[in-house]
């Protein structure tokens, strides 16, 4: 079953018009987000994300799209798929249709929510040593407020996809056009040397994740580590101990392989645990 404007239809017949903005020109937000056992994981900071782009993107927001409403509206769109124990969520925001690249003032802000189950309830440590990555040169992202959106134009993040199968990789690193390192292809991006963790600044170009939160807020005041957001260059990789992905549905990846250096996941195994614990307690 789909969510579409409050309404549970079953997906076979939830279609969208071909003038539909988030088709024609992706005229669209999304958030994916983390259900389990009715708890919305990070619900604040992806409501709040969500509403910071719409106002990047300039849409009307409607007075009834409040945190408590899509809480709604995702539980019952979870509850009518029983997907009773772990959900992977997608709330996707469009503008209606109307006008070409210019809105007519008739579009109509709406949304729709769709669900699959996922098999763990809480954040696991998974298989890395294979995990193999590379930086993607073909193109590269402009630092700006666009750039941070979770918007239906994910260009780069598909062709990059294809061109991490093509070459036998599980992911890729993207860069900006200052050639510094920004994030990978599905996730936020943190390099770990030393006791030192670093994660490049939203103002590099790069998502600002939800998990990427998550973890510098749990890493914050912790003794045993120091913090940094700052630029991350192409030769810093390699003299890392390690690199993992976060986003909010894998949690952490650590990466196994770049090129010839081989990674542990010492830290990242122990940043899994601070964030289960956080999450039961929330």
């Amino acid at each position: 079953m789909v969510n579409k404007n409050g309404s549970l239809v079953d997906s076979s017949k939830a279609n969208i018009s071909l003038e539909n903005r988030g088709y024609k020109y992706g005229d669209a937000l999304f958030e994916t987000l983390r259900v389990v056992n009715s708890k919305v994981f990070f619900l604040e900071d992806h409501y709040f994300r969500l509403m910071s782009s719409m106002r990047i993107m300039r849409m009307d927001i409607p007075m009834h799209f409040t945190m408590e409403f899509f809480e709604e509206e995702i539980l019952k769109t979870v509850e009518a798929n029983h997907n009773t124990k772990s959900a992977r969520v997608r709330l996707t925001v469009d503008r209606g249709q109307g006008g070409k690249y210019l809105p007519s003032k008739n579009t109509s802000v709406g949304y729709n929510i769709v669900t699959e189950e996922l098999d763990n309830v809480f954040y696991n440590i998974n298989p890395f040593e294979d995990y193999l990555v590379d930086l993607y040169k073909d193109y590269y992202v402009a630092p700006g407020l666009l750039s941070g959106l979770k918007s239906n134009n994910k260009a780069i993040q598909i062709i990059g996809s294809i061109y991490a199968e093509e070459n036998d990789l599980d992911n890729c690193l993207v860069l900006n056009t200052n050639k510094n390192v920004i994030e990978a292809l599905n996730g936020n991006l943190f390099l770990v040397k030393g006791d030192t963790i670093k994660t490049p600044p939203l103002e590099d170009g790069c998502l600002k994740g939800v998990m990427r939160k998550q973890i510098l807020s749990v890493l914050q005041n912790n003794p045993n580590y120091v913090l940094e957001e700052a630029s991350i260059s192409p030769f810093e990789l390699q003299k890392a101990d390690e690199l993992f992905i976060t986003n909010t549905i894998i949690g952490i990846q650590s990466v196994g392989k770049y090129r010839k250096k081989a990674f542990s996941n010492t830290t990242a195994k122990e940043i899994i645990k601070l964030l289960n614990v956080k999450l039961r307690l929330a």
